[in-house]
């Protein structure tokens, strides 16, 4: 695959595949995808399948004008260790909070697949 690592990041989502980049030489992960690992400059990345499970870092709910959905923006620690943006759905957006484990699935966005979180135990 010689585009540009976003695309080939979003053809992974459209396969049903969740995948983030590696550096092969220092073996740490990172997100958001690119052609050198961040820190040291290294080009020799690979793409491998996260296992899914996260811990929320950091939350916050968006309030808008009804009839409109409030929704939550996260910031979930993937268990590989990369730490990206998403949402939390399935509950409440006030009900998200930072230690919570939740779980990546792919849904369906306005311009195609996208990356959001569930929580990982059923809520209360």
């Amino acid at each position: 695959m010689n585009d540009a690592p976003d695309k080939q990041f979003r053809r992974h989502l459209e396969a049903g595949r969740i995948m983030i980049q590696r550096s092969r030489e220092t073996g740490r992960c990172f997100f958001y995808p690119r052609v050198a690992e961040p820190g040291t400059g290294s080009t020799d990345l690979e793409w491998i399948e996260a296992c899914g499970e996260g811990t929320v870092y950091s939350t916050t709910v968006v309030r808008q004008r009804p009839p409109a959905a409030d929704y939550n923006v996260v910031l979930v620690d993937l268990a590989e260790g990369p730490r990206l943006m998403s949402r939390v759905e399935g509950v409440a957006p006030e009900a998200v909070k930072i230690g919570m484990a939740v779980r990546a699935r792919i849904a369906e966005g306005e311009d195609g697949p996208i990356l959001v979180f569930d929580p990982a135990e059923a809520p209360e």
